[in-house]
């Protein structure tokens, strides 16, 4: 008895939960594709649906073609995210914070939901600074806690971007459709501006935001293999080196200006100055669009690096994450021009109005987005392709435009759960691939899609229709 007593927990058999995720790991390592692959399928779909309708390759390949760059500024837009997101992770104030949060964990299961809890978190702020926050934190972790699972603890640090990361500030939806310059003319002639304070600033998204923290957490902890069954980085071969930021000394007097904090405060002064103007003329709420957050974000980069040379070698760190937007997000305005000009968006919005009401229309946009999430791999992207009908459909029902958004940044994260395209930046800092993250991360989705859609319709019963404000 004595004997029996002694045996440590990693002799157990593993719980059901346990199970599930050891067996969704090992089936995504073997068949995950590429998130480029998904890009790809979404335009053979959109095209054949478009010559069913009687477009012509020869049209559709101009409405491919003429709006391939139409999404311009919005790519570069989202592509500072990642990079202002990489900038204020990796500065030496954040990195000593990093270091001091992996010494609380002390067991494996603990380890994996400490992780996803500031994950989450994390992305409240932005999407950007939580995948690479958190990567750096499973790093740190992962030294001090030797048999916690790499993958469980990846998929952990993935789920700002699978869960929450559309309700917080960096929501690519929210901020477009509150930036009138970057909503397409078509779609702002339907919706007008719709403020953060019909959005992202609701009680209503704040308690799908803690639901959803609550849930993941739970999940994450009892999934979390522990012991002997857990599957460490170094049984994989994963050596988590050194990621922080080397900055050097001058060689020369000519780069003594690079090391030098007082560029830097000149330009976080200019920028602080412009930044108090439109807060005090807008706003906090109104004043927070893309433009004001990407420039937020860069100049607490600036800050937290001191000198030019260390901002400068963030950067220089940062830009390889953004490769995969720059290439596909022009893949999504093409799409959005297939389906404007071939009228897809009108028989999508006819389809809406006619099997929704005021009490399915909620669902019913939830279950859409999120399968449509699987092709478009693209929270900002998708939604300029997704909210032309969506909201046509929404103001014949006179149904809330703003929570549309909100239903719509609640269900376009679930896919993401086990679409590889945002794993990217997390994948880059820890050295793994995406079918190392997608069967913990396919777990989290089983319990959260019921979750949400069901948030999303007794919710929506709160909300009432607000007229389009054009500005």
């Amino acid at each position: 008895m004595a004997l029996q007593s002694n045996l440590s927990h990693s002799d157990e058999k593993p719980n059901i939960m346990e199970r599930m995720g050891g067996a969704l790991a090992e089936w995504s390592e073997k068949w995950f594709p590429d998130a480029y692959v998904f890009a790809c399928f979404a335009v053979v779909i959109v095209t054949i649906a478009a010559l069913a309708m009687g477009r012509s390759p020869m049209q559709i390949g101009v409405d491919f073609g003429a709006n391939y760059w139409s999404l311009v500024p919005f790519t570069m837009q989202m592509a500072f995210v990642i990079i202002s997101g990489y900038v204020v992770a990796m500065s030496a104030p954040v990195h000593r914070l990093i270091e001091k949060l992996a010494e609380v964990p002390k067991t494996a299961k603990g380890a994996v939901a400490f992780v996803a809890f500031f994950a989450m978190v994390a992305s409240l702020l932005s999407w950007g600074f939580s995948l690479i926050f958190s990567g750096v934190l499973i790093k740190e972790v992962s030294k001090r806690v030797k048999d916690v699972d790499y993958r469980a603890m990846g998929a952990a640090g993935y789920l700002g971007l699978g869960s929450i990361w559309a309700l917080g500030l960096s929501s690519s939806a929210a901020l477009q459709m509150a930036t009138k310059s970057s909503i397409p003319a078509a779609l702002y002639k339907i919706s007008g501006v719709i403020p953060l304070s019909q959005t992202i600033f609701t009680w209503q998204s704040g308690v799908m935001v803690i639901v959803l923290i609550t849930l993941s957490v739970t999940i994450c902890y009892f999934s979390a293999p522990d012991g002997k069954h857990s599957k460490t980085a170094d049984s994989a071969g994963i050596q988590y080196g050194d990621n922080g930021i080397i900055v050097g000394k001058p060689t020369r007097p000519g780069e003594k200006p690079e090391y030098s904090p007082v560029l830097t405060i000149i330009i976080v002064v200019l920028g602080a100055l412009y930044l108090i103007d439109v807060i005090s003329k807008k706003g906090p709420i109104a004043a927070l669009d893309l433009n004001t957050y990407n420039l937020l974000f860069l100049l607490l980069g600036m800050i937290l690096h001191k000198s030019p040379r260390a901002f400068l070698n963030a950067c220089a760190k940062a830009v390889p994450a953004t490769g995969s937007v720059l290439i596909q997000f022009p893949i999504y305005a093409g799409i959005f021009g297939i389906l404007m000009g071939s009228g897809l968006n009108e028989v999508l919005m006819n389809f809406f109005v006619s099997v929704s009401n005021g009490h399915t229309f909620a669902p019913i946009v939830g279950v859409y987005s999120a399968i449509l999430g699987f092709l478009l791999p693209s929270g900002g992207a998708k939604w300029v392709v997704e909210a032309p009908y969506i909201l046509s459909a929404a103001q014949q029902l006179h149904f809330n435009m703003g929570w549309v958004v909100q239903i719509y940044n609640a269900a376009e994260a679930l896919p993401n759960f086990i679409n590889p395209f945002w794993m990217l930046p997390l994948m880059g800092v820890m050295g793994v691939k995406a079918r190392d993250l997608a069967g913990f991360s396919f777990l989290q989705l089983i319990f959260h899609a019921p979750v949400v859609l069901i948030m999303v319709w007794l919710l929506g019963y709160t909300m009432q229709y607000v007229p389009p404000i054009m500005m």
